[in-house]
């Protein structure tokens, strides 16, 4: 039976984790010591015979211990990640509405958004319409998030604006998709081909779910 305690990790938590290198010639020490017969009896050799039990114990606990850390030290990095670009997102939306660069392209049909993009960024992000659930595409525009331009498409709702950036899945590590809120706006984020979607607006927390919803079935 395989008893490596990595062998269940997730990929993607082995490749970002933190990793000790025991010191050279450690596992030769201790080899040694356990085979060495002994020297005896009484005090001296029950101590040995508890340390020739115990070593294999301790040196699980360590591994678990030094895999537990580990773990940690990749979940508090990527939720490090998460708050920031949370914060970035909000700032962004907030702008948009405060002033004149709501949109750069204006077009509710998501053959025109689409192409608009296209020589602006390096990668292609998807449109979607859907003005069928209530929530029409208007437009879209460059934003800057994460320190390199992005798309950034509109919708609205009722008279309220949702933003949806999009962006390049390695360009915003972190893999959680959820709905939160962040000074009283609503920000839905989830992945998709690739892509990472972050959407913000002041929309109810039950319309926000509804249009992240949307948006990822209709992906």
């Amino acid at each position: 039976m395989d008893n490596d305690p990595m062998a269940e990790l997730p990929a993607e938590l082995k490749q970002n984790m933190t990793r000790y290198k025991a010191p050279p010639g450690l596992k030769r020490r201790i080899r040694y010591m356990l085979a060495q017969p002994p020297r005896g009896s009484g005090f001296f050799g029950a101590a040995r015979a508890s340390w020739n039990r115990w070593v294999p114990v301790g040196a699980s606990f360590a591994c678990g211990a030094l895999l537990a850390v580990s773990v940690m030290t990749y979940r508090a990095d990527m939720n490090a990640d998460e708050g920031p670009m949370e914060a970035q997102v909000v700032a962004s939306h907030v702008r948009s509405l405060m002033g004149d660069h709501l949109m750069d392209v204006a077009s509710t049909d998501q053959h025109t958004v689409k192409p608009w993009f296209t020589g602006k960024l390096d990668y292609a992000p998807p449109v979607i319409d859907l003005a069928a659930e209530g929530f029409p595409l208007v437009g879209g525009r460059l934003d800057y998030l994460h320190d390199r331009p992005v798309a950034a498409l509109v919708y609205r709702r009722r008279g309220h604006t949702i933003n949806v950036f999009v962006l390049p899945q390695q360009d915003a590590r972190g893999s959680a998709s959820g709905l939160t809120a962040d000074h009283g706006y609503q920000v839905a984020r989830w992945t998709h081909a690739g892509m990472r979607f972050w959407a913000v607006s002041d929309l109810g927390r039950e319309d926000m779910a509804r249009f992240a919803a949307g948006m990822q079935a209709a992906q």
